[in-house]
């Protein structure tokens, strides 16, 4: 009985130092400034959100509208589109795809990525749901890392006689925290931020430019690559083992001298 409460009260304790820790890891929305109402035309002109607005702008049909994001290791970005198109219209095939900072184009795991409006439809509805972001990877693979995401969003399949007409575009980016399970050893140098952006000088300075990297970056700023809690559950499991190995040698190691040796042997 002993042995039952010490096993109770040790993964309680436990149970309740890591509780806390699981709780402060997932993300919130941001609720700093106005969500942006316009997009980009390209990568280099690409709207910055974070994750959790909901962004919106007006464009025509035909042109590419971009947006971009940060996400984290550890993180599974999922991406939503919503197209309203005009009250008149054909049949037309929409699509919403997802760039990393290396500007490669990365694969959805499941979600209406293309999606097919049918004739004076109201709007079409677009989804991906990214794989998850890791701390680090093979030079040669095409794993998502920490940094910089494009949401570009487009008409694949337009009758000439839609061309130009006005759509409402709504973005929103959010991300679910997959913890531990997908921590890797090892992490980047510096995360993958656009390179370099021209900001031109402040009024009273000298003119001229300089180059800057990109503001954009997770509401906490970015993890450093090497916690998470697998070190939680790895120290739990650490402090069981030893318990357990306690319970085993206090059942095995008896009552002490058998009763039937004689006290002189």
């Amino acid at each position: 009985m002993r042995i039952t409460r010490v096993l109770s009260a040790a993964l309680l304790a436990l149970g309740l130092a890591a509780g806390p820790a699981a709780a402060d890891s997932s993300p919130s929305p941001s609720e700093e400034g106005s969500a942006p109402t316009e997009a980009g035309t390209s990568f280099r002109t690409a709207t910055e959100i974070e994750q959790g607005q909901q962004a919106t702008a007006d464009g025509s049909a035909g042109d590419y509208l971009y947006w971009s994001f940060p996400a984290d290791a550890g993180q599974r970005p999922t991406v939503k589109a919503t197209v309203k198109l005009p009250g008149t219209h054909a049949a037309e095939t929409w699509r919403v795809d997802v760039y990393d900072g290396l500007r490669r184009r990365q694969a959805c795991q499941w979600g209406a990525q293309t999606r097919t409006a049918a004739a004076d439809a109201p709007s079409v509805e677009l989804a991906c749901v990214l794989r998850t972001v890791r701390a680090w990877s093979e030079p040669w693979a095409n794993d998502p890392l920490p940094g910089t995401y494009y949401v570009r969003l487009t008409v694949v399949n337009l009758p000439t006689s839609d061309l130009g007409l006005r759509v409402g575009a709504e973005v929103r980016v959010d991300s679910a925290d997959m913890g531990g399970a997908a921590a890797v050893d090892g992490r980047l140098a510096e995360p993958l931020v656009p390179g370099a952006a021209v900001k031109s000088a402040a009024d009273g300075e000298d003119s001229g430019t300089s180059a800057v990297l990109s503001a954009i970056e997770p509401e906490d700023g970015w993890s450093s690559g090497w916690w998470s809690d697998r070190w939680v559950w790895t120290g739990i499991g650490g402090v069981l083992a030893a318990l357990a190995g306690i319970a085993g040698y206090a059942l095995t190691r008896g009552s002490g001298r058998p009763a039937r040796v004689p006290p002189g042997a």
